[in-house]
């Protein structure tokens, strides 16, 4: 047979039709075939690109569904926390005995309960509302608020100021009327409101407008404020935390004090009062402290205070933890934490932050007195991003009490060197940290290095046990952490900024004695963290914590960060 090699080329016109057709044929079959395969491929590719998009929204959706799940879970633990705080004050009011107590810690505890239910009570209306705005998007009708309580008229003999509120427009504006609208009275709330050394009442009058022939009522909208339905104004808020806080007037001293100009403020009012402010404060302390966490170089310390026991009838020890921006920073700040103990647990749990509020584990290097706490913080095993840093003052207050009991001459002769020391970094300030790092290398490092040989030398010579060998072994030992500060300028030479900011507490102690509940203890935290970093950068603590409550009502969370401490300016009237 011959095979298709052996074919001859042929010219298709030489060939017969039906073949000529035939192969006509056969290749229109070809092309019909190609051109389906072709549509077919083009189909997957297209399937396949839905079918990618498809998962992508599903992994998406499946992604919100867990946040969504995650949000739900965090705000359900936060309402049984509350319910559970609320419980316990309960059962502490109406269970506790009156013999735990003498006559003075009872009447504090008192105002304490009322602080914290209120405080609590803010935070569960805030969740509510949370969860009301989540109903409203699912389409569920809210659950209309309770009616608030009548209270009695405000004295008529204070000053009143006037604010009117009128709509933007007094006429119609149901579809095809446009008529002026007739004005058929008035709403009037009044705020108490003070200023040093005088109170005043402002009187909001909110017209009321009606279309007769719509019937239609218009009316502009109330002023939020931070106690809704009370009759604390900002500036009564402000300066009863301040009172409280900064000059450590009991509740009780504060009625004493109102009623000389005539106003009648109930201990309980005030107490309510102070502990919305510390709820409504929360989510800016959060601001404040990540603000704090945020620089490299941390000043930390510790102060005891006493806690009330209400079921023992007596007090126990805790602690209130601070923390500073470094003394070298621009922008000062400080951020104190309430903590039932002293153990390393709380700097540690602090400092590595909540990754469920967004805020992550601090770095840098941590400027201490030798606690032994600290250790476990700055333990390079579990954190290596963190440096130990002492504080040199501690190493010199040990040879100033040899020097004051004058039983040793090494004393005297370790605070001259020290001396010489804090002469040359006294020169260093308003200098930049590399500008710093470089002339403690050149004029401070010899010093301490003349330091070091001298107490090594005079060592040998101390006998074992006591004190001067102490201060002379504590030095040495720590050595590497008290000259951390040579090798970087940001680094502060002692913990004394910080020490000044703790110096409030312990005055404080004085007056209060102790701490009602923890709670009270972390209210506390909260506003005399943003009062006193308002007074490090500069502003009277009144005036920034006024302006503050009066603007956190109405201020977006995008924009709660213009008042914190370092960047808040005062709105203008």
């Amino acid at each position: 047979m011959l095979g298709m090699r052996g074919l001859l080329p042929t010219d298709p016109e030489g060939l017969s039709p039906e073949v000529a057709a035939l192969i006509a044929q056969l290749q229109q079959q070809v092309q019909a075939q190609a051109q389906q395969l072709g549509e077919r491929d083009q189909a997957l590719m297209q399937r396949d690109q839905a079918l990618a998009e498809r998962a992508a929204e599903l992994a998406q959706r499946d992604a919100l569904l867990q946040r969504k799940d995650r949000e739900i879970a965090l705000r359900e633990a936060k309402i049984e926390k509350i319910n559970f705080e609320l419980a316990r004050l309960k059962r502490w009011t109406y269970g506790a005995k009156s013999e735990a107590m003498n006559a003075d810690q009872r009447r504090l505890f008192e105002e304490t309960l009322a602080e914290d239910e209120a405080a609590l009570r803010a935070q569960l209306e805030r969740l509510r509302r949370e969860a009301e705005a989540a109903a409203a998007a699912a389409g569920t009708q809210p659950k209309a608020p309770s009616r608030q309580p009548r209270r009695s008229a405000l004295p008529a003999h204070l000053r009143r100021v006037e604010h009117r509120h009128e709509p933007d427009s007094t006429n119609c504006q149901e579809q095809g009327c446009g008529r002026p609208m007739k004005r058929i009275g008035e709403d009037v709330t009044e705020r108490l409101d003070i200023v040093p050394a005088e109170f005043f009442v402002h009187r909001h009058i909110y017209g009321k407008w009606a279309c007769r022939h719509c019937q239609v009522l218009k009316q502009a909208p109330s002023v939020p404020e931070i106690v809704e339905g009370g009759i604390a104004a900002s500036g009564l808020l402000a300066h009863t935390a301040i009172s409280r806080f900064v000059d450590h007037l009991p509740y009780y001293r504060q009625e004493t004090i109102n009623a000389r100009s005539g106003v009648h403020t109930p201990r309980s009012t005030l107490a309510v009062g102070t502990g919305q402010v510390g709820a409504a404060l929360e989510p800016l302390y959060v601001l404040h402290k990540r603000f704090v966490l945020d620089c490299r170089v941390l000043h930390a310390d510790e102060t005891p205070v006493a806690l009330l026991d209400p079921g023992a009838g007596r007090t126990r020890r805790a602690y209130m933890w601070a923390y500073a921006r470094s003394w070298h920073d621009a922008v000062p700040g400080v951020v104190y934490d309430f903590c039932r103990g002293r153990g390393a647990q709380y700097p540690v749990a602090f400092l590595n932050g909540d990754e469920r509020r967004g805020e992550r584990r601090w770095s840098g290097t941590l400027l201490t007195d030798r606690y032994g706490a600290y250790e476990a913080v700055v333990d390079p095993q579990h954190y290596p991003g963190r440096i130990s840093a002492a504080c040199a003052a501690h190493a010199r207050r040990n040879f100033e009490e040899l020097a004051h009991e004058g039983t040793s001459p090494i004393g005297v002769d370790a605070l001259r060197r020290f001396a010489r020391i804090y002469e040359v970094e006294g020169e260093l300030k308003g200098l930049s940290d590399d500008e710093r790092r470089a002339l403690r290398q050149r004029l401070a490092k010899p010093l301490w290095d003349e330091l070091q040989q001298w107490l090594g030398l005079e060592r040998r010579l101390v006998p074992d046990g006591g004190a001067t060998a102490k201060a002379i072994d504590y030095t040495l030992s720590h050595w590497a952490a008290l000259t951390r500060h040579l090798d970087d300028g940001a680094v502060a030479i002692d913990n004394n900024h910080l020490e000044r900011q703790i110096k409030p507490w312990a005055m404080g102690r004085k007056a209060w004695q102790f701490v009602g509940s923890e709670l009270a203890g972390q209210r506390a935290a909260i506003v005399m963290s943003l009062v006193q970093s308002a007074r490090m950068n500069g502003h009277e603590p009144w005036a920034y914590l006024r302006d503050v409550l009066q603007r956190l009502p109405t201020l977006l969370n995008t924009r709660l960060d213009e008042l914190l401490p370092h960047r808040w300016t005062a709105a203008k009237a």
